[in-house]
């Protein structure tokens, strides 16, 4: 399943599916006896999609075995995005928009001081999906969310404003789990037009597995470390862009942003759930992926 230029897709395809992958280990590590993340939302869009992979493991968690493993990473994940969102509106920001926002279901489970704005911008199918699942179950944001059906290659500033993003108040930015995703010239633009959107107290976080990124290394170690495909059948390298693109991180420093960068490995010392037995060519590869925050100075 490779890509091509302008492709789209619902929740049980293509990239669709690996959102789809994320919710279902979110859901498994809210299970786990000693979870680093809740969210009981995720089940419900599992199951609603049907997809026999991801609704097997939740019927069976047992089954999991060493893909338990790849749940801890999203659990590391999940708590440090949810966490750079909690440090943003401790600093007054009350603007975030949530970029290839999937089944994210923060704008409900997060406690959002009052007159939060919560802007989800997505592929539209992705996002009729998700409201539609949140409706039948009755759920209720927590903030004043607003989904901005929109593909990421195109021009989202325009629709994402005329959503009401005011670029004069300091946002707090999430690009989680997307970059590999983006072409190299959508991703640089991504981030010039996340800089032009800004206003100094303004912050965004990413996860970027930068140079470190060969397609083909990560299936093999994936394969090993986990002892199967955590997403089914998808080959989620095929999915991936390897082209020339801007480091995240060195490319926000130039532009005056205040830069900060840690690995999962650490992450996870940090959060008191070290992952062990990680075999070397794995812990090679998290040690080159980085978790980037930045704020952009006034």
């Amino acid at each position: 399943m490779m890509r091509t230029e302008g492709d789209s897709w619902d929740i049980v395809t293509s990239v669709g599916l690996t959102a789809l992958g994320v919710a279902t280990f979110r859901a498994l590590e809210t299970i786990d006896p000693e979870p680093m993340i809740h969210d009981d939302y995720a089940a419900w869009f599992v199951e609603a999609a049907g997809e026999p992979h991801f609704t097997q493991m939740l019927d069976d968690p047992a089954s999991v075995g060493k893909m338990r493993r790849f749940g801890r990473f999203m659990g590391v994940r999940t708590r440090f995005f949810d966490e750079f969102f909690a440090a943003a509106w401790q600093q007054g920001v009350r603007q975030a928009v949530i970029l290839a926002s999937g089944l994210d279901a923060r704008a409900y489970r997060l406690d959002w001081p009052a007159g939060t704005v919560v802007f989800e911008i997505d592929q539209p199918r992705v996002l009729e999906f998700k409201d539609r699942v949140l409706a039948e179950h009755g759920a209720v944001a927590k903030a004043d969310r607003r989904v901005v059906a929109v593909d990421l290659r195109d021009d989202w500033p325009a629709a994402l404003t005329a959503a009401g993003l005011d670029p004069e108040r300091p946002t707090a930015w999430s690009a989680e789990g997307l970059l590999p995703f983006l072409p190299g010239s959508a991703h640089d633009a991504l981030f010039e037009r996340i800089d032009a959107l800004s206003s100094p107290g303004s912050s965004v976080a990413t996860d970027d597995f930068g140079r470190g990124l060969d397609p083909q290394r990560f299936a093999d170690t994936e394969e090993k470390f986990f002892g199967s495909n955590p997403f089914g059948n998808l080959d989620v390298s095929d999915l991936w862009y390897d082209d020339a693109r801007a480091v995240p991180g060195d490319w926000l420093a130039r532009q005056g942003w205040s830069v900060h960068s840690t690995t999962p490995v650490d992450l996870a010392a940090g959060y008191a759930q070290p992952i062990t037995d990680m075999p070397a060519e794995l812990l090679d590869l998290m040690q080159q992926a980085r978790y980037v925050s930045a704020e952009k100075r006034r």
